[in-house]
């Protein structure tokens, strides 16, 4: 006899009632012994969701049991990867379950990373191992957390089967929550194709999904170009370095998504890179900005094709996109004086940063750790040469007088805990043995991550020299 289903999510699925061109109906594949590891009750909460039994819990998110109400699909795009156009990608080894609007009237995409095999999957298994469905739980929540716009984690759960990466590993599916998951590489598959009804669809639907105060494609261009603006400068905050910042992963959204070889940085440099994929460093720290304002050229692009009138779409695109390098100059600088605990602008302040940066730089200065304690003597122990702080302390303490309790705002805007990838990794390497407890602690003490925690205050420390993280892979 089937018992009745206790978990209740409120689809409502818009994407899935788009035409067919936008994606493949394509349920997850089942896997063989499904166990939930992780489940974000708060999450769920907002998104309306009633949480089940663990084991019918399990079962869902792994996909072996479709939820009433779901309309699974894998989405269909294409993008640059590295530079490189490929003229069809798609969700290869993803699902989407459907949307929900939350209590807070919000509506937001349910997903299944690691379902199995799509009709996009190529070459792939469609599968995920457990380590990346833990990093990407760990990192999403640890982003939501620093304030940071990001997909999120809903649930992680075991499948019982192994998958065969460089070694047979552990399997497991993420249950993804995304605002939307659509990408710059969305639109560009219908423009390279010169569909032209369906890039219009496209358009309108993101529009109205997303920004509904735009009027037609340039001010949805517009609308994107300000929201990956305070996107990147948030990610340059925090040392964040995403990895892959291909146009596939770039959300119209103004979201952080797929993270793959994502981390943090430890000791600041400016071309610090951990991808292993990203040999040629495209995609280092100091060079995301110019690589949001390439991927928005990109969007540009393919937005144009459906205009009336080429020349004037050109014209008024050029103009969005030239105008993003200043914003991105402008957001950084004020994300940064508040990191510098200063309240008001004053010329100079560029300078006064990039020689704090340089210093850093020159010194192995974790970022992290000395930004929360700026201001205070303590952070001349973050420098190989002490002195490289002092003398720097000394400029920074002229230019704050005045200002208003600058040694607030710096413990307000700068993290006392990030997920280190040391511990991140540890975190890993304890779930595939069996011990959970590492994941479960990084979890609770990145919930607030801008408070001071004793007794977890070796979660702040950077690597010992044996522990330093030196390439992150992607999941697949």
């Amino acid at each position: 006899m089937l018992r009745r289903m206790t978990l209740m999510i409120p689809f409502d699925n818009s994407y899935a009632r788009l035409p067919g061109v936008f994606y493949s109906k394509q349920a997850p594949v089942p896997v063989r012994a499904p166990r939930l590891v992780a489940f974000n009750t708060d999450l769920a909460a907002v998104m309306g969701i009633t949480p089940g039994e663990v084991e019918e819990m399990a079962q869902v998110f792994a996909g072996n049991q479709v939820p009433k109400g779901a309309d699974p699909i894998a989405q269909l795009y294409a993008g640059h990867q590295f530079g490189h156009y490929n003229p069809q990608l798609g969700d290869g080894r993803a699902v989407l379950l459907g949307e929900t609007v939350g209590v807070d009237g919000l509506r937001r995409d349910l997903q299944l990373k690691g379902s199995g095999r799509t009709p996009y999957s190529r070459q792939g298994d469609g599968r995920a191992w457990l380590g990346p469905v833990l990093r990407e739980y760990v990192v999403s929540e640890a982003m939501h957390a620093l304030g940071i716009p990001t997909t999120r984690a809903l649930a992680a759960v075991e499948t019982g089967e192994t998958v065969l990466r460089e070694a047979p590993l552990p399997g497991a599916v993420l249950a993804r929550v995304a605002s939307s998951h659509l990408r710059v590489g969305t639109f560009q598959i219908f423009a390279a194709r010169g569909e032209m009804g369906s890039l219009k669809q496209l358009t309108d639907y993101a529009i109205a999904r997303h920004y509904p105060d735009a009027e037609g494609p340039m001010d949805l261009l517009r609308a994107v170009r300000d929201a990956q603006v305070a996107l990147i400068a948030r990610w340059m905050g925090v040392g964040f370095i995403h990895g892959v910042m291909n146009t596939d992963n770039s959300s119209i959204a103004g979201e952080t998504i797929d993270y793959g070889p994502c981390a943090f940085m430890d000791s600041y440099h400016p071309n610090t890179v951990y991808s292993s994929i990203d040999r040629m460093g495209r995609y280092a720290y100091s060079n995301q900005p110019d690589i949001a304002v390439w991927n928005m050229a990109q969007l540009a692009t393919s937005l144009i094709q459906q205009m009336p009138d080429r020349a004037a779409a050109v014209e008024e695109a050029t103009e969005i996109v030239h105008a993003m390098p200043d914003l991105l100059q402008e957001a950084w600088l004020a994300k940064f004086r508040c990191k510098l605990g200063l309240n008001t602008a004053q010329k100079g302040d560029d300078a006064l940063i990039a020689d704090l940066l340089q210093r850093m730089a020159q010194n192995q200065a974790d970022f992290t750790n000395t930004f929360r304690v700026l201001g205070r003597a303590e952070g001349r122990d973050q420098f190989l040469d002490p002195a490289a702080y002092d003398t720097w302390l000394a400029t920074w303490q002229a230019r704050a007088k005045g200002e208003a309790d600058p040694l607030a705002l710096i413990a307000a805007t700068n993290p006392a805990f990030i997920p280190r990838n040391h511990r991140v990794e540890q975190m890993i390497q304890a779930a595939v043995a069996g011990d959970y407890a590492p994941f479960q602690r990084l979890q609770q003490v990145l919930t607030t991550p801008y408070a001071d925690q004793p007794d977890h205050a070796e979660l702040q420390s950077p690597p010992a020299e044996n522990e330093v993280v030196q390439a992150t892979f992607c999941g697949t």
